[in-house]
């Protein structure tokens, strides 16, 4: 080599060095001071809960900390601190010995040292909480803002932008809140359900108009708009008093665009891309039921963000993974509540759904979750319900999802006159479930218009609805003010306030006196269902088989060992008269059918049953 390129070797050998030590600087958060620490999630814990909790720590210069702690019964079990120094996990383990107290975490750099506290709770009594749902139940609906304001003083929170709360807007906050919730539970437990479902509680970003909560900003905490988690406790306390019990509406996709995850992710693909650089998605994922997909067939519908704004959490990472357990964890430990339901389900991986389900049921054994799976395929929404392993050798371990071709079915034959055979259609495939009689059946949801609204305002065909939601097989799940008959058309008309719940409404529909005549008869129907419900084991947990279908009628059977009952629904619009043969049912023998609901008589002769069928009727005859 010449001197000419050795002088060259040398430069690029010098340039090199200067690059390679660049990058380690760029790459490398370098220390700038003590470790400070802004965040601490989970923000407690329990002394005799879950031994293990993985403390997510925010902040600044926390790269290559040293952690330790100094508590009788608790150790640092593993550490790993993040390269840009925002952020640093570390899993502490209790013994059985660690008593309640405030735990202090230590964390030393070179450049210093800081100590921040985890308070250890004591449990409370597990009495009367975590109870889950069964076939006896009947689920109502509330999203918070629409329901009751019940604290005025929370309608416009210190740090919200103007505008935020508008009655007159359809999109923004309009006060509802918790404690306007407990206020009416009397309502609900006269009106005769027996369960609760609350969507999201998170806190919410508060310069936009993330009313519903699917917006989430901070996993542990309560949205302001809403009240407290000391309100939510509240509530919780008042309804189990009452016999109520609650779901909570969980989101392990997504959070709001507005999150700090969105900017600073906690550990390398905690999201699925970038604010910047991340897949829309195209909300197709019946590929993943299909063992001949690929996964370019759907990675949209797993990696996608929801309206190409909403980040997409990665649960595939561990490490996300254990946080959305823990959060999971905390708010059922924190209130006391007896299930969740679960936003968009099958847009997250089966094998995350077995994770999270094993440590849930094996925390809290009768504890309920019902999956969002919005198809009306049987085929599809059957393959994510627990009980069985999908082609992948996964059982998600879920215990029910929405009957949502059930919902399709109902609207389609009541509320559009398609044949009453399109509900056998569906119930056929029930054998795709292990519990078909966990499945939640309903009518109408927060994502669809209002069931009276799609039956052209029509109060007799929204009554034969609830009254087949009322009798089939499953558990009915109602949609706060579809009772009094509330109308709407797609979101946001179908959340409209509860008349009656706010200052100023011109009429309360929470009371007889203030329900207007036609609100009453649709609430006196639905309290009457309920109270059969309640009453007649047969309706709730009964075994249902088939009797004759048609196109305008469909006659079942639901039976336990101490009552049976048959059951006929009527579509017509004009009165029917027909005849039922009952050879080979479980009434063949019956002496004597009475009418429980209905009015129609019914006549015995030689194993057949005849009987007049009312306009858009439904009858119920008890065996006697």
């Amino acid at each position: 080599m010449n001197n000419k390129n050795s002088i060259a070797a040398a430069r690029i050998s010098s340039s090199f060095l200067v690059f390679i030590l660049l990058l380690s600087f760029t790459s490398v958060a370098q220390p700038g001071g003590a470790p400070k620490i802004s965040k601490v999630e989970p923000p407690n814990w329990w002394a005799g809960y879950v031994p293990v909790v993985m403390v997510l720590l925010y902040g600044e210069n926390l790269a290559g900390a040293d952690v330790s702690v100094d508590y009788a019964g608790a150790s640092v079990a593993k550490v790993q601190t993040e390269r840009d120094g925002k952020h640093a996990f570390v899993w502490l383990n209790f013994d059985p010995t660690a008593e309640p107290g405030d735990v202090p975490i230590r964390l030393k750099t070179a450049s210093g040292e800081t100590r921040v506290t985890l308070p250890l709770l004591k449990r409370a009594s597990e009495e009367g909480k975590f109870q889950g749902i069964t076939p006896n139940d009947v689920i109502y609906l509330i999203m918070p803002d629409r329901f009751a304001d019940g604290d005025p003083s929370n309608n416009q929170p210190k740090d919200a932008a103007p505008g935020t709360y508008d009655r007159s807007r359809p999109k923004t906050y309009h006060g509802g809140d918790l404690r306007g919730v407990s206020e009416h539970l009397p309502y609900l437990k006269d009106l005769g359900v027996t369960a609760l479902w609350i969507t999201p509680l998170y806190d919410n970003d508060n310069s936009t108009s993330d009313y519903h909560g699917y917006g989430a900003v901070d996993e542990y905490s309560v949205e302001d708009h809403f009240g407290t988690m000391r309100d939510f406790q509240q509530l919780v306390a008042a309804a189990h008093q009452l016999g109520l019990k609650v779901l909570l509406d969980m989101v392990p996709n997504h959070v709001g665009p507005k999150h700090p995850w969105a900017t600073s992710q906690p550990s390398p693909n905690w999201l699925h891309g970038t604010t910047e650089h991340h897949l829309d998605t195209d909300y197709f994922y019946p590929p993943i039921t299909d063992p001949h997909a690929v996964k370019a067939n759907y990675v949209s519908a797993l990696e996608g963000w929801f309206a190409n704004a909403l980040p997409d959490l990665a649960q595939e990472n561990p490490l996300v993974a254990q946080y959305l357990l823990e959060n999971a964890y905390w708010w059922t430990e924190s209130s006391g509540l007896d299930g969740f339901r679960i936003d968009t389900f099958p847009y997250v991986p089966r094998a995350f759904w077995a994770y999270y389900h094993q440590g849930l049921f094996s925390t809290y054994p009768h504890f309920f979750t019902v999956g969002e799976i919005y198809d009306f395929n049987p085929t599809v929404t059957s393959y994510w319900a627990g009980g069985q392993t999908g082609f992948d050798g996964i059982d998600t371990r879920l215990t029910t999802p929405f009957d949502f071709p059930m919902n399709s079915a109902i609207r389609e034959v009541v509320a559009h006159g398609v044949s009453a055979k399109r509900i056998v259609e569906v119930l056929r495939q029930d054998r795709l479930y292990p519990h078909p009689e966990l499945l939640v059946t309903f009518i109408g949801n927060h994502d669809m218009k209002r069931f009276l609204t799609d039956a052209n305002g029509s109060r007799e065909k929204l009554k034969l609805a609830f009254s087949l939601l009322a009798t089939l097989r499953g558990i009915p799940q109602l949609y706060y003010g579809d009772e009094i008959g509330m109308g709407g058309g797609d979101d946001p008309d179908n959340r409209q306030d509860f008349p009656g719940g706010f200052p100023g409404d011109q009429h309360d529909a929470f009371t007889r006196a203030g329900r207007t005549p036609d609100e009453q008869d649709v609430y006196s129907h639905v309290q009457t269902l309920m109270k059969l419900r309640a009453e007649h084991p047969a309706l709730r947990i009964g075994v249902q088989k088939h009797v004759a279908v048609a196109d305008k009628y469909y006659a079942f059977t639901r039976e336990t060992e101490s009552e049976r009952l048959l059951i006929v629904f009527h579509n017509g619009d004009a009165p029917e008269s027909v005849t039922l043969d009952l050879a080979n049912t479980s009434i063949a023998d019956a002496k004597s059918l009475t009418p429980i609901f209905g009015g129609s008589a019914a006549q015995l002769n030689g194993g057949q049953v005849q009987t007049q069928l009312p306009p858009n009727s439904l009858v119920i005859f008890r065996e006697q």
